[in-house]
């Protein structure tokens, strides 16, 4: 399940072996915020081998948002073995990530931030992330990918609902069927500019409605909705034990919750008017921190975690999915995820757009719904 954390927690990682995209790079902690190019990347594209690691560098700090927890205890695990480099992990929200890398722009303590969209382009825009292309970039599809190199997706993942299935009789299939009074303050979703979760249900039903009629409906749901939450890992135990008939969740995160904690909920994708379902890519992207005190680190760490090892283990690890096209997984968490996204449409908005609209998107949503 994903951790969610009250506040900011470190953890040391331990130690195991695996083979990383790319070699040695430039060793600077580049305060400047430009980097040089992985030599692998720079060469005839994706290249697997290993590197040792630098005397200078013997931690290197990563800023996350939770839910690939498993996935990082391992990978992080094989890369101190390999590099003798420790991992310190501080797990977050998505926005918390951002707003804690703005708070010690004057000191920077992050190599490598991991965060969902919105959120890793705001990085971009505060100018908290320098350029790098890392090895094994070009197997990542233009989506996945800053047009000015300052991130790089390592998962990609989806939004999704929850329901429960004791609770939720018949099971809603549509976005009308939550307006229904009998899912009267038994329905929550995460909050939109708080949540990377809940800011992608305001953009979903953007794609499906419209920006006013997206406020119209979020308005009309109001009535149903529990209220705010900050979290959306929080929602899943209360839609579990039917506290909650509906919520608003991941592909990822949700799956992990069925299968590993026994979770009662089912997912599913909410249709539009004429039946059509719809989802948001929701990828968790990766930037090397501007002014990083361990950049060399942050750059191999991140060359790392694209390593085909690394991609094909996200399935088993925690039902991530690849962001590199090239990687395809053949084991049954990867075949379950493939199969729960068949009939559905996958939406991608223009993040640089959704930043720039961000702050009049959410002012308009908080007077919609009355907060």
């Amino acid at each position: 399940m994903r951790r969610i954390l009250g506040s900011v927690a470190v953890a040391g990682a331990v130690a195991l072996t695996a083979t990383a995209c790319g070699g040695t790079s430039d060793s600077s902690s580049n305060a400047g915020g430009t980097s040089p190019q992985s030599p692998a990347a720079a060469a005839a594209g994706c290249t697997e081998k290993g590197f040792t690691g630098t005397a200078d560098a013997k931690t290197v700090t990563v800023y996350s948002v939770d839910g690939l927890g498993d996935w990082y205890t391992k990978r992080f695990a094989e890369f101190e073995k390999q590099t003798g480099i420790k991992v310190q992990m501080v797990e977050s929200g998505s926005g918390e990530v951002v707003t804690r890398m703005e708070k010690e722009k004057a000191n920077v303590q992050a190599d490598l931030a991991v965060t969902l969209p919105p959120f890793i382009q705001r990085a971009a825009a505060a100018d908290l992330l320098q350029t790098y292309t890392p090895a094994c970039a070009d197997k990542v599809p233009a989506a996945g990918r800053d047009t000015n190199n300052m991130y790089t997706a390592i998962s990609n993942n989806y939004l999704s609902w929850i329901y429960n299935p004791d609770q939720a009789k018949p099971a809603p299939a549509s976005f009308k069927d939550l307006l229904d009074p009998r899912f009267s303050k038994r329905l929550q979703y995460s909050t939109p500019g708080q949540a990377g979760d809940g800011t992608a249900v305001l953009l979903e039903l953007q794609h499906v409605y419209g920006k006013d009629g997206a406020l119209e409906y979020l308005k009309q749901l109001e009535k149903n909705n529990v209220g705010p939450s900050s979290s959306t890992g929080k929602l899943q135990p209360k839609a579990s034990k039917g506290e909650l008939s509906v919520a608003n969740g991941d592909v990822q995160m949700n799956l992990a919750s069925v299968h590993n904690d026994n979770s009662n909920f089912k997912l599913w994708f909410p249709a539009d008017d004429t039946g059509k379902k719809s989802t948001v890519a929701l990828p968790y992207y990766a930037g090397v921190a501007k002014g990083a005190p361990h950049a060399d680190a942050a750059r191999k760490l991140l060359d790392f975690l694209l390593a085909t090892d690394a991609q094909t283990a996200l399935g088993t690890d925690v039902r991530g999915l690849p962001s590199r096209e090239d990687v395809k997984p053949a084991d049954s968490n990867t075949a379950e995820v493939n199969a729960l996204m068949q009939g559905v449409e996958v939406y991608t908005p223009d993040w640089n757009q959704v930043v720039k609209d961000f702050d009049a998107d959410i002012a308009a949503y908080n007077k919609a719904v009355g907060h």
